[in-house]
């Protein structure tokens, strides 16, 4: 089986169907349009691992193949099971890099009793460069954007892996998607190819935390995916303490770009919003983010802060601490009586450290960890 977790120059997975027929056609000469239609369902929309597979293809076809190129895959590392049933994947790159994946089961059950939500955190970068002081990813800095591929991957390792079907995919793991924009673009157009029949573009989100010249062109990419910011305050002053990134792109820039956003798509989009004791969770601080809310449709995700004191965070990292039961509570209340459609992210993987904010390549041990050769 030619399949490979070393990047080759002729590695055909993550190419688009055009990308695939140029490929062949520089390496095997006239090849026609149609067999590389064949071998773009065969590696997406029937997850081919192997060139040998591919029996739509004439066996001397598939022996060139199997010589001149390779479909590559991400190794898995190890994977940790919470409680709860999450999973947190560490997959090794390529060049040795790891990045991870979290599935995420949904409290909600068929009658079978399994989950009937499947929520797959992907990662678009190894590591991230804006050093959010609540995010444990920052702490890594930024080694390199990931490939479409790698992007791709993920999804269809966890699949492999768990032989459970997807139904719902979060562009929220390690890094900013906005970052690495072309390779996000690409596996989004390759995993919401109605031909392939992968997952449906109302299943996807993306989370930014506030590129604004990015977003207005994400809005116009005619993806129909959904938009989340990540905005965690509802003033300048405390949301550059905590995000850096606002320095640069204040609130009222990115609440502009996400107006458009709206205008362009006509999708409704997310605010996500953690709670820190004492910071943000006051009854001013709702009001005001109702305020933001309601410039469009919308909802707010109401995110419980999860410690990432392994870390060992200093500056106001080290201060942070999440709200009280009675406060995270009272936050809710006042953001619906505002008229606000609120969500509670609930707290999946946080004994794996693989809850929101949380991912960063953690060994610590754990009791319920499985070591995967």
């Amino acid at each position: 089986m030619n399949r490979s977790p070393k990047k080759k120059e002729n590695d055909l997975f993550g190419l688009s169907q055009p990308e695939i027929h140029t490929a062949l056609h520089a390496v095997l000469g006239d090849i026609p349009a149609y067999r590389a239609k064949q071998i773009y369902q065969w590696l997406y929309g029937r997850r081919a691992q192997g060139f040998p597979e591919m029996t739509q293809l004439p066996a001397t076809l598939r022996s060139e193949l199997e010589r001149n190129f390779v479909i590559g895959s991400l190794k898995l590392v190890h994977q940790s099971v919470s409680v709860d049933g999450t999973i947190k994947f560490l997959f090794e790159l390529y060049d040795g890099n790891q990045i991870e994946s979290v599935l995420i089961p949904s409290e909600m059950r068929d009658e079978k009793g399994d989950s009937r939500r499947k929520t797959l955190c992907l990662s678009t970068q190894v590591g991230c460069p804006l050093d959010c002081k609540f995010c444990a990813t920052g702490s890594m800095k930024l080694k390199r954007n990931l490939t479409a591929a790698e992007i791709i991957q993920q999804f269809f390792e966890v699949e492999r892996i768990t032989k459970e079907k997807i139904t719902n995919v979060v562009y929220m793991g390690m890094g900013e998607p906005m970052l690495n924009y072309n390779n996000v673009i690409r596996s989004l157009h390759i995993l919401t190819d109605p031909e392939l029949e992968i997952i449906g573009a109302k299943r996807i989100t993306v989370s930014t935390s506030g590129l604004p010249d990015e977003i207005r062109k994400f809005a116009h990419e005619k993806l129909g995916v959904k938009l989340a910011l990540s905005l965690h305050a509802t003033t300048d002053e405390l949301r550059t303490k905590l995000m850096p990134i606002n320095k640069a792109h204040p609130i009222k820039e990115l609440l502009e770009a996400m107006d458009e956003y709206y205008k362009v798509t006509g999708i409704p989009v997310t605010y996500e919003y953690i709670l820190f004791e004492g910071l943000n969770d006051s009854d001013a601080d709702a009001r005001r983010l109702a305020k933001m809310a309601r410039r469009l449709p919308s909802k707010v995700n109401v995110i419980p802060f999860h410690r990432i004191d392994f870390t060992n965070p200093t500056g106001i990292g080290a201060e942070l601490h999440p709200t009280s039961d009675e406060s995270f509570i009272r936050f809710n209340a006042v953001l619906k009586s505002e008229g606000v459609h609120v969500m509670v992210r609930s707290s999946s993987g946080e004994d794996i450290e693989a809850a929101c904010g949380q991912l960063a390549l953690s060994k610590l041990p754990h009791p319920i960890a499985i070591e995967v050769a």
